[in-house]
């Protein structure tokens, strides 16, 4: 069958790696990264970034299990591209003993069963200096590949492994979808791609190819980083990813430090706490383009250092993307059409997790049924069918 798959990113290239390596005839269609972010017109991706955590801990276990899938396929991944993209040091999900979160998250681990080490205030101390914690707090510290990823690494080692399994990269925007005769026309910046089917994978730039067609909320979001200098960041050698789930729901991560392109080292803390809602791809382009939030910033660096009051920061640099998300907190995955399917929305999770659900996604444009423990938000689109 011939499958285009519309977006280069994380999932789309994960989906087109499961259809190439079952045979499928795949052309993968998306830009790849832009030399120059702002200055950049075109469309964007929040995977252009050195540092994404990934753990199999989650207080949802549809995100842990599809996390624990795409996990256990990373070496596979690495070894068929030739990219190395995962860092194994580790991954810490701490809060309140009492808050609903770490319990739940508890409670997903046990049920699991994989490997996780319950520590509380004493043995963080005395296993984790750097940080600082409240003396209620009760953590899970997971091994066995937890850590973190390269996001842009990874979206390179899916498309390259892709394309040794016989894909072809059409390095351009899709710009409309239409239906032909024989199955479906993609118009692109490099000229139209024929196809049987298509997969849309382009997050929050999907209403600019299906409008009004899913559930969608784009918001903007501020990531701050700080940089140390190499005896800092020897000192903090085995830190791992922390995520600190808080009592109102707030989850913000803070990554190791980590090799920029820029050759200097950075710990990088998200977990913007404002919604800033972004509508259509004008203000998501000048969002991307901006840099972030100042004041956002001053937020995540008051955090990072109550959090590791020890902290010798050099500077701190901001920068912007977006996080999609969909009223159920699932992904949008399914068909929405007879030809055409959609995969998107991480809902703030997806970066880890993308190869499972891009296999999803797979699944989804062939007309196959997902699996029963799939929980995914409807794609049904509103109003009826598409029109393809």
């Amino acid at each position: 069958m011939r499958v285009a798959v519309i977006g280069a990113g994380l999932i789309g290239g994960a989906a087109a790696r499961h259809l190439a390596t079952a045979g499928h005839a795949v052309t993968l269609i998306g830009p790849n990264e832009p030399a120059d972010k702002r200055a950049h017109r075109g469309v964007f991706a929040s995977h252009y970034d050195e540092g994404r955590i990934t753990r199999r801990l989650d207080p949802a276990e549809f995100w842990s299990r599809v996390s624990r899938a795409s996990i256990d396929r990373y070496a596979e991944i690495e070894a068929a591209s030739g990219v190395s993209f995962h860092s194994p040091v580790g991954a810490m999900l701490a809060g309140p003993e009492r808050g609903a979160a770490i319990r739940s998250t508890a409670a997903v681990q046990a049920a699991a069963g994989f490997e996780a080490e319950t520590l509380r205030a004493p043995d963080l101390a005395r296993s984790f200096p750097y940080f600082a914690f409240p003396d209620t707090t009760l953590a899970l510290h997971e091994m066995g590949g937890a850590g973190h990823i390269s996001p842009r690494r990874l979206a390179v080692a899916q498309r390259t492994a892709a394309l040794r399994a016989g894909a072809r990269h059409v390095s351009a925007e899709a710009t409309g979808i239409e239906k032909t005769a024989g199955g479906i026309r993609i118009a692109t910046g490099a000229g139209e791609v024929e196809a049987d089917r298509v997969l849309v994978a382009t997050g929050g730039f999907t209403d600019g190819l299906l409008p009004g067609l899913l559930p969608l909320s784009v918001y903007a979001r501020t990531v701050a980083r700080f940089e140390v200098d190499k005896e800092e960041a020897a000192r903090l050698d085995g830190m791992p990813a922390l995520i600190w789930l808080e009592n109102g729901g707030e989850a913000p991560y803070l990554l190791p430090p980590i090799r920029y392109p820029d050759g200097r080292i950075y710990l990088k803390l998200g977990g913007d706490p404002e919604d800033v809602a972004l509508h259509g791809a004008t203000e998501i382009g000048d969002w991307f383009r901006s840099g972030g939030s100042a004041e956002v910033g001053a937020r995540l660096e008051a955090m990072v250092r109550d959090r590791m009051p020890g902290l010798a920061i050099r500077r701190v640099v901001t920068d912007a993307c977006v996080t999609t998300y969909t009223p159920a907190d699932r992904p949008a995955i399914g068909r929405v059409s007879a030809r055409v399917a959609v995969a998107v929305a991480g809902c703030g999770r997806g970066a880890k997790c993308s190869d499972e659900l891009g296999r999803l996604g797979a699944l989804a444009v062939l007309g196959e049924a997902l699996p029963d423990w799939a929980e995914v938000q409807d794609v049904a689109p509103r109003g009826g069918e598409v029109s393809d």
